[in-house]
């Protein structure tokens, strides 16, 4: 689970403009920090499908995010992949 403090700086971070808390590269900022932490757990919690079931669910919905920014923005798509550190 994200802290406040934590999601309070991803928000800071990834936002457009000094009210933007809903943005998409915001919402895909938040997914990445959410599948990092699960993908850390399952280095202790092999056996654990349930909450994989729940990863995938996240990896998708971060996948379809990123196609509607790619879709609307290349530039602001290629900036977040930069940021975030996704597709190597």
């Amino acid at each position: 689970m994200i802290s406040k403090e934590q999601k309070t700086k991803i928000v800071k971070d990834n936002q457009a403009h000094p009210t933007d808390s809903g943005s998409p590269e915001i919402q895909v900022a938040l997914l990445t920090e959410r599948i990092n932490l699960l993908v850390k757990h399952f280095g202790d919690h092999k056996k654990d499908f349930h909450s994989r079931a729940g990863l995938m669910k996240l990896v998708g919905q971060r996948k379809r995010l990123l196609e509607y920014i790619k879709k609307n923005d290349v530039s602001r798509y290629e900036t977040l992949i930069k940021k975030l550190g996704l597709r190597k």
